[in-house]
């Protein structure tokens, strides 16, 4: 796995666990691989996976059955949408505003930018 050198490669095996689940790939109350399996997988130290897991613990996504594994929460999509959706606001959106700015663009044209962008690919406006 490549990783940024920019961000805590625990914190990106985190990403990445919370992006199986939100795919379906790790369901409610399932198994997530074990730390051996997933080092193994990632290629990193057993030690990195452990932190990414007691990280993904604190934050309520996984929960420990003591000598089962680590299992996704029931609440766990809720909680990465929430985790994902405060890094947008706190640190996407403010820089996306500042680009915006730099071109020269108001709240009309971004109106006008994001209804092209919903109606050419589908998506309602919410």
């Amino acid at each position: 796995m490549d990783f940024n050198s920019s961000k805590a490669i625990y914190l990106q095996l985190g990403d990445r666990i919370m992006d199986a689940i939100t795919s379906g790939r790790y369901t409610a109350g399932g198994r997530i691989p074990s730390v051996r399996e997933f080092a193994a997988e990632v290629e990193v130290n057993p030690n990195t996976v452990v932190r990414t897991y007691e990280y993904l613990e604190q934050k309520g996504i996984v929960f420990n059955k003591r000598g089962l594994g680590y299992f996704v929460s029931d609440s766990a999509g809720e909680k990465i949408l929430e985790m994902r959706r405060d890094v947008f606001y706190a640190e996407e959106l403010p820089y996306f505003f500042e680009r915006i700015s730099y071109f020269g663009w108001n709240a009309d044209n971004l109106a006008d930018e994001y209804r092209a962008f919903c109606n050419n690919n589908n998506k309602s406006l919410k």
